[in-house]
C-alpha cells in the first residue's frame, strides 16, 4: 500500500470517531480537535498542514449548534467558512486532497422534489449560511471532495436519537415536528463512503472531472417525528424501559416548535450524482439507525 498521510481535523466529534476507524486502512491518520487546536484561529490551522505536509485533509470540524449560531455569526461564520477556506488554500499549495463536510441548511426547503446538487442555494439560518459559505470555500481547492448531508447521527456523540431515548425516560409523551422531511444519516455510512470514494480517488489527475460536490444521504424519507416513533419502537422491542410509546410521540408542525433558527421542511438530497459516478448503493435509512439504536440500547442496559 502506499504510505499516505491523512490529517483529520474534529475527530472528536460523531462524524470524526467513525472517520478515524474508516480511513485507518487507507494511511496513517493524524488525528486533531480541539483543544489542541483552535478552529478560531485559522492560522494555526495553516500551520499545522505546513508542519504535516499530509496527502489527504478531512475537514469533519464544523460548528452545529444551528441556534445557538443566531447570535454566534462571528464565530460560525470562523470556524464554518473561514477556517475551511485556508484549509483549501493549503491543501492546494501542496497538492492534497481536500475532504469537506456541508449540510442541508444551505438550501431552504421549498422545492418540492428532493434536491440536486445544482439546485441554487438560499439558506435560512446563520448555521446554513456558514455552511454554504463554507463550501464556496472549500471549492478553492482543486482537488476537492464536499458532501452535503442531512440529520446525522451515530452511537458517539450528542445526537437526536440520545435526546429522544433521554425525553422518553423522563416524560410520558414527547411533541416532535411532523413536517420536516429529510433522510436520517448515520455517521458510519459517511465514513465509510468517504474512505470509499478516497481509494477510488486518490491517484486522480487535478483535472478529473469527479472532483466536486456531492449529496451524501441514506436513502429514503421520513419526519422528525417518524424518527422518534421508530426509536420507540426499537426500543421496546429490546424491552428497554421508557415511559413513552410510539404512540405517544404526538405530531405538532414548526410553528407550534419555535426555534430562533429557522429550519427547512423539504431536507430531501438527491443521491443520484454520487450514486452513478461511483457506482454505490445507499442503504436505507432504516439500515443505519437500526444499528445505531442497537449500539446506544445495548450500552443503556449495561
Amino acid at each position: 500500500m502506499v504510505d499516505r498521510t491523512i490529517l483529520l481535523l474534529g475527530c472528536n466529534g460523531q462524524l470524526g470517531f467513525e472517520l478515524q476507524k474508516s480511513l485507518a486502512p487507507f494511511g496513517g491518520v493524524v488525528a486533531r480537535d480541539y483543544p489542541d487546536i483552535d478552529f478560531l484561529a485559522p492560522e494555526n490551522l495553516r500551520q499545522i498542514v505546513r508542519e504535516i505536509r499530509p496527502n489527504i485533509v478531512v475537514n469533519a470540524a464544523a460548528y452545529t449548534a444551528v441556534d445557538k449560531a443566531e447570535s454566534e455569526e462571528a464565530k460560525a461564520q470562523t470556524i464554518n467558512a473561514i477556517s475551511p477556506g485556508v484549509l483549501a488554500e493549503e491543501a492546494n499549495r501542496i497538492g492534497a486532497i481536500f475532504v469537506h463536510y456541508s449540510t442541508d441548511y444551505v438550501f431552504d426547503g421549498t422545492k418540492r422534489d428532493p434536491y440536486v446538487e445544482a439546485d441554487p442555494t438560499n439558506p435560512l439560518s446563520v448555521y446554513g449560511r456558514t455552511k454554504r459559505d463554507g463550501e464556496l470555500a472549500a471549492s478553492s481547492c482543486c482537488k476537492h471532495l464536499i458532501f452535503r448531508t442531512s440529520w446525522v447521527v451515530g452511537a458517539h456523540g450528542a445526537n437526536f436519537v440520545k435526546t429522544m431515548l433521554r425525553l422518553a425516560a423522563e416524560r410520558d409523551f414527547i411533541r416532535v415536528v411532523a413536517d420536516q422531511f429529510g433522510a436520517p444519516t448515520t455517521a458510519d455510512l459517511l465514513a465509510c463512503t468517504t474512505a470509499r470514494i478516497l481509494a477510488e480517488m486518490s491517484s486522480a489527475a487535478t483535472t478529473d472531472e469527479r472532483w466536486g460536490l456531492y449529496h451524501l444521504v441514506a436513502a429514503g424519507e421520513t419526519s422528525w417525528n417518524g424518527l422518534a416513533r421508530r426509536i420507540m419502537a426499537r426500543a421496546a422491542l429490546q424491552s428497554v424501559p421508557l415511559k413513552v410509546t410510539p404512540d405517544a410521540v404526538m405530531e405538532i408542525t414548526t410553528a407550534e416548535y419555535p426555534t430562533p433558527a429557522r429550519r427547512p421542511t423539504n431536507s430531501r438530497l438527491d443521491t443520484t450524482k454520487l450514486r452513478s459516478t461511483f457506482g454505490l448503493a445507499l442503504p436505507d435509512w432504516t439500515e443505519g439507525i437500526d444499528n445505531v439504536l442497537n449500539q446506544i440500547l445495548g450500552e443503556m442496559r449495561v
